[in-house]
């Protein structure tokens, strides 16, 4: 009886384990955009080094989540001049658009009440700046408990600045994005790889 129960185990076993795989990659999905605003863009402020690109890839990922029918919120920081999301992403009529104060997408908004209202379990992230108000984000999002995908060409940021030395944008996007990742707060993605494995985000 004992090595019955044994072999009927072991034939289950893949069962089991397909229907759990199922369940983690059901998760409900939700894409944040974060401050892909006109202010971060040549003619309305001093613009980020490659805001063009990252938005267009924004573009993408926000079609992606269009065609599949999921959860899209939009974020844009409160400003003077350059208020306005871009045009390569601009929201649909029903689309979530929220207005932040602060660096972090969270503090003083509906986000968090918003997201869990719906369901969503899992953020793919994309947005400006990579250091600042995207990094919050995404830190926020994993401390509340979301799982996190950032697609790493979809963000942008610019030079900075300390003890008079320049730290290139790119240096500051790519050792955000490793700070991320090595810290677990997220999965690091580029569009690409984020296109071919584009099943798992939206079953």
């Amino acid at each position: 009886m004992k090595k019955l129960m044994r072999m009927l185990l072991l034939l289950l076993l893949p069962f089991v384990l397909n229907a759990q795989s199922a369940t983690n990659n059901s998760k409900k999905t939700a894409l944040l955009l974060v401050d892909i605003q006109n202010f971060y863009f040549p003619g309305d402020g001093p613009g980020l080094v490659n805001a063009e690109g990252a938005s267009r890839n924004a573009k993408k990922v926000l079609e992606l989540f269009r065609e599949n029918q999921k959860l899209v919120v939009h974020i844009r920081h409160k400003a003077n001049k350059g208020f306005d999301i871009h045009e390569n992403v601009l929201p649909l009529a029903q689309e979530k658009v929220i207005t932040k104060t602060e660096v972090n997408s969270f503090l003083g908004t509906d986000l968090l009440h918003y997201l869990q209202s719906n369901g969503i379990e899992r953020l793919v992230l994309v947005g400006m700046q990579t250091h600042m108000c995207l990094e919050a984000a995404v830190r926020a999002a994993h401390d509340y408990g979301f799982e996190c995908t950032v697609i790493e060409d979809a963000c942008a940021t610019k030079d900075l600045s300390f003890n008079n030395q320049v730290i290139k944008a790119s240096d500051v996007h790519l050792s955000t994005l490793n700070t991320l990742a090595s810290g677990g707060y997220a999965k690091i993605l580029s569009l690409s790889v984020f296109i071919e494995n584009k099943d798992q985000f939206f079953k």
